[in-house]
């Protein structure tokens, strides 16, 4: 029997966990996931979605709860749903109120941590987590945690990594100098960026004060910081610009918010450089890693999972820019050993971290429901 599978969204605003499915809907008729979409409110990827090919549905909850849960059982039983996977906690909530009795089965991935979970979010996730069918984790580390937290039995929580796009990374190598000409930089200066929104489980500002010791070492930089500022924390992407001011050199730091050409860039930059408080995954150095780069990362434990405790990846202590620094300088003093681990990184991405490997393990996981 054929599973098919409704993966359900709150909007369709450019996220990691958007991206990725979106990835995963251009990617799944190939790899034979029959899938449609259901989404509660409308973003900037929404004709992106309709466009993958995966039928998208947008049903909203509007002010009357019990009338959004008839329409979803009833959207659900009409497509001949056997897997409801849901992206947040609320959606898993509704959805498993909406299948009673049906015998769909509810599947949950918790993309991040809860440790900014309160009042109502937190007592949706205390009581979904123990009354889906099973639970999909990012990580082992991030799976262990729950498991810990919430006494949750073992057999019911699995892993899945995060999957990327290769086919995004494919002929780009042509655009080796448009970032300079854009940044006006010389052929000499060394390129460095990163990439990531300025949210809490980021720490921007570490990498701001390495460059202010790599500026005191006189080498030719120039820093790029992918990524935008976040209305409800605005201090943290404030900070390091204030940062950079206030030590002269805001001149070599570029902030272009978000951009569209992300795996453009990293074909173009000399170096990664990455430093998280407690990311889940990180698709950012998956990709850095798959787009042939030398990567920096701290020492934060999914970081260490992700890159083979530091085999395909240059591991420092974190909130140590100290430490971050005595790594690159000698990355720098002698490029050719990281070189090598990063062509070796990109096949490790290519073997683990591919959308195709994603698909092929959620579906070792639906069809053993």
């Amino acid at each position: 029997m054929s599973i098919k599978v409704a993966y359900l969204l709150g909007s369709l605003n450019r996220g990691g966990t958007e991206t990725l499915v979106l990835d995963l809907f251009r990617n799944a008729s190939k790899n034979e996931l029959n899938a449609i979409g259901i989404y509660r409110k409308t973003g900037v990827y929404e004709s992106d979605y309709i466009q993958s090919a995966v039928p998208m549905h947008k049903l909203a909850t509007g002010k009357n709860p019990l009338l959004y849960l008839k329409k979803l059982r009833k959207l659900l039983l009409e497509n001949k749903i056997n897997v409801a996977h849901a992206q947040q906690p609320i959606d898993a909530l509704y959805v498993r109120w909406a299948t009673r009795r049906t015998g769909i089965n509810v599947v949950l991935t918790l993309h991040g941590y809860d440790f900014n979970e309160n009042g109502i979010s937190r007592v949706i996730l205390q009581y979904i987590i123990k009354r889906s069918t099973i639970n999909i984790f990012v990580s082992h580390t991030q799976k262990q945690y729950y498991i810990e937290k919430y006494k949750l039995q073992p057999s019911k929580q699995k892993v899945v990594y995060n999957g990327i796009s290769l086919d995004k990374f494919d002929g780009l190598k042509l655009m080796k100098e448009s970032l300079r000409s854009e940044l006006q930089l010389s052929a000499s200066t060394l390129l460095i960026g990163t990439v990531g929104n300025f949210v809490p489980v980021r720490d921007q500002l570490t990498i701001c004060k390495f460059l202010n010791h790599l500026r005191e070492k006189n080498i030719d930089f120039h820093f790029v910081f992918v990524g935008k500022r976040i209305d409800s924390a605005p201090e943290l992407y404030d900070e390091c610009v204030d940062f950079c001011q206030k030590n002269g050199f805001i001149s070599r730091i570029s902030f272009p918010g978000v951009r569209e050409d992300v795996p453009a860039i990293l074909h173009q930059l000399d170096a990664f450089i990455y430093s998280t408080n407690h990311d889940t995954f990180g698709i950012a150095v998956i990709e850095a890693m798959a787009a042939g780069l030398p990567v920096f990362v701290n020492d934060w434990a999914v970081m260490k999972e992700i890159t083979a405790d530091g085999k395909y990846a240059t591991i420092y202590e974190t909130k140590n820019e100290n430490d971050l620094l005595r790594q690159f300088m000698l990355f720098l003093q002698n490029k050719k050993p990281n070189e090598q681990k990063a062509i070796q990184a990109k096949l490790f991405v290519h073997q683990n971290f591919s959308i195709e490997k994603h698909i092929i393990n959620l579906k070792k996981i639906y069809s053993g429901l």
